[in-house]
C-alpha cells in the first residue's frame, strides 16, 4: 500500500531541539453525501448569491466581509485588514507544556493527525517519542495552519506521534450554564440495580463492533436502485410520545434481566458450538477408523 500523502510539513519545536515532520490525516470520515439535482431533467444544480434587495445575482468580486454587531448592523472588514491580524506562518509546532492526558477532558479534542519524521529526522523524532512514552505525558502546543492558530495536544500512538487540534477554553460551554440538570433523589435500591446493569454490560472496547447502520442501509438501497431493483419502502415506526415517566426500578430490573438473558444465550451458543465441533471431530475420526478398517479387511481378503 502506498504511503499516505502529507497534507502539511513543518517542525516540532522542543526546547532547543527542532524536529522536521510531515502531517498526515488520521481520520477519514466515511459519510454519504448527495448532490442537489433538478427534478425535471436530473441536472446538478448550482448555488448562486443573490441580493434580496433587488433580486439580482452578485458575483464574488462584488462581495465584502461584514461582522454583525447588532441586528442588521455590520462592520465592514477588508481582506488586508484581516491579513494584518493573521498569525505568523512559522510552520512550527511549538510545545509549551507537558501535562497528563487524564487532565484533558475529551470535550476539548477536535481533529487528529499523524506526524511522521521528515528526511534525516528519524533520530530526534524517536528521541521525543520514547521520552514522551517514558514520561506518560502529553505535549501542549500551538500550530498555525491555513491562516489560523490552533491549540494542540501531542501524544504517542504506538511508534508514531499523534497531534490533536483542540478547542480553546472560551469555546467550551460550561455545564453550569445548562440550567435544567436533574436534582431528583435516587434510592439505594435503584442505584444498586443501576450498578448491576452497568456491570452486566462491561466489556473491552472494540471499534470494529460498531457500525453506522443508517449509512449501511442507505448504501444498500442505492446499490439496489443502481442495479435496477425495485425498492420497497417499509412503514416507519412512529416515535414513542413522551408521557408519564415509567417506573424507574421496574425498567432497571427489566433491563438487567434482558442483559443477563443475552449473556446466557451467548454462552449457550458458544458451548453448543464447541460441542458440535468436538462431535464432528469425533464422528469424522470414527468414520476414518471404520474406513481404514474396511480397507484393511479388503486388502487381507484379497491377499
Amino acid at each position: 500500500m502506498a504511503a499516505a500523502r502529507a497534507i502539511w510539513s513543518g517542525s516540532i519545536s522542543f526546547g532547543l531541539v527542532n524536529i522536521p515532520v510531515k502531517m498526515h490525516t488520521a481520520v477519514r470520515e466515511d459519510r454519504i453525501s448527495f448532490h442537489m439535482l433538478h427534478d425535471q431533467d436530473k441536472v446538478r444544480l448550482q448555488r448562486k448569491m443573490v441580493c434580496p434587495e433587488d433580486g439580482k445575482e452578485v458575483h464574488p468580486e462584488h462581495t465584502v466581509k461584514g461582522y454583525e454587531i447588532a441586528k442588521g448592523q455590520y462592520v465592514i472588514v477588508q481582506q488586508e485588514e484581516l491579513q494584518g491580524c493573521a498569525p505568523e506562518k512559522t510552520r512550527s509546532i511549538e510545545i509549551t507544556d507537558f501535562v497528563e492526558l487524564a487532565q484533558i477532558d475529551p470535550i476539548y479534542f477536535d481533529r487528529a493527525y499523524y506526524l511522521t519524521p521528515a528526511e534525516h529526522a528519524a533520530k530526534p523524532y524517536r528521541l521525543l517519542l520514547e521520552a514522551m512514552q517514558r514520561s506518560g505525558r502529553v505535549g501542549i502546543a500551538r500550530i498555525v495552519m491555513h491562516d489560523r492558530e490552533y491549540l494542540a495536544a501531542l501524544r504517542t500512538k504506538g511508534d508514531a506521534l499523534c497531534l490533536s487540534t483542540m478547542h480553546f477554553g472560551n469555546e467550551i460551554v460550561p455545564v453550569d450554564q445548562l440550567g435544567d440538570l436533574p436534582t431528583a433523589k435516587v434510592s439505594d435500591k435503584e442505584l444498586k440495580a443501576a450498578d448491576q446493569l452497568i456491570e452486566s454490560l462491561l466489556t473491552d472496547f472494540d471499534p470494529g463492533k460498531y457500525h453506522d447502520e443508517y449509512k449501511d442501509c442507505v448504501m444498500h438501497m442505492i446499490e439496489k436502485k443502481a442495479n435496477g431493483e425495485q425498492i420497497v419502502i417499509e412503514q416507519a415506526t412512529h416515535p414513542r410520545i413522551a408521557g408519564k415517566a415509567p417506573d424507574l426500578m421496574a425498567a432497571l430490573q427489566a433491563s438487567l434481566a434482558k442483559a443477563k438473558g443475552a449473556a446466557k444465550a451467548a454462552g449457550t451458543a458458544k458451548i453448543n458450538g464447541d460441542a458440535n465441533g468436538h462431535g464432528r471431530s469425533h464422528r469424522n475420526g470414527s468414520a476414518a477408523v471404520a474406513s481404514n478398517g474396511h480397507s484393511h479387511a479388503r486388502r487381507k481378503k484379497s491377499a
